[in-house]
């Protein structure tokens, strides 16, 4: 599809769905315009126009967290826009990640495990100990501790993963992870840090392989 396909409504507008591509987590929602998503897709940063102001804006031109485009994606009407994202900082103008942060309703259903919320839970956990919290007392312990019981729980995925043992090893698994988790709290190191050094293999792997592919 290209964007002249593209339906803005009567102001020249079209809604554009901020999503971070690591976590998928829902960042914003802004507007564009025609000019706007040049733009965008120029710079490979998200680029929108303010309502208010009446004019563009760069998402980061003040505070530095600017948002590098990933993808582009339009609905089946093509009248909004998926725009998939990684983040140099926080979303929302108030200093939190996502602009969504205000809850104003929970149904029955529980919220589906995501790794992010998890690190938030850990990170508080750090900033804000908690009395009986085991997680609060590996961070008063310190990095020592931390470090023991990631190898005694990658000890453990060792011997259940050579028993063969499939629910044993899942278990041990998620202990590991959770520590893990722990220890890159502990550390200072990010979700999206892990992210990009992965996806850097996965370009380099990919690399190598179309090489070995011409040279064969």
């Amino acid at each position: 599809m290209q964007a002249a396909d593209l339906k803005f409504d009567e102001r020249g507008l079209i809604p554009a769905i901020v999503v971070d591509t690591q976590t998928k987590q829902v960042l914003m929602l802004a507007y564009m315009n025609a000019e706007s998503l040049r733009k965008s897709m120029e710079t490979g940063r998200t680029c929108f126009w303010s309502r208010s102001r009446q004019e563009l804006w760069t998402k980061g031109e003040t505070s530095g967290n600017y948002q590098h485009i990933v993808s582009v994606t339009a609905d089946c009407d093509a009248d909004a826009l998926l725009v998939e994202v990684r983040k140099d900082g926080p979303a929302c103008h108030t200093g939190a990640e996502s602009c969504f942060h205000q809850p104003v309703f929970e149904g029955p259903e529980p919220q589906g495990f995501q790794l992010a919320d998890l690190y938030r839970l850990l990170e508080g956990r750090k900033t804000q100990p908690k009395e009986g919290s085991y997680t609060s007392y590996l961070f008063e312990k310190g990095t020592d501790k931390i470090l023991k019981k990631v190898g005694e729980e990658t000890t453990e995925v060792v011997i259940a993963a050579k028993d063969h043992d499939h629910a044993n090893t899942v278990y041990e698994l998620g202990d590991l992870l959770y520590h893990c988790l722990v220890l890159m709290v502990d550390q200072g190191i990010s979700i999206a840090e892990i992210c990009d050094e992965m996806a850097g293999r996965h370009v380099i792997d990919h690399k190598v392989k179309q090489e070995k592919m011409i040279h064969d």
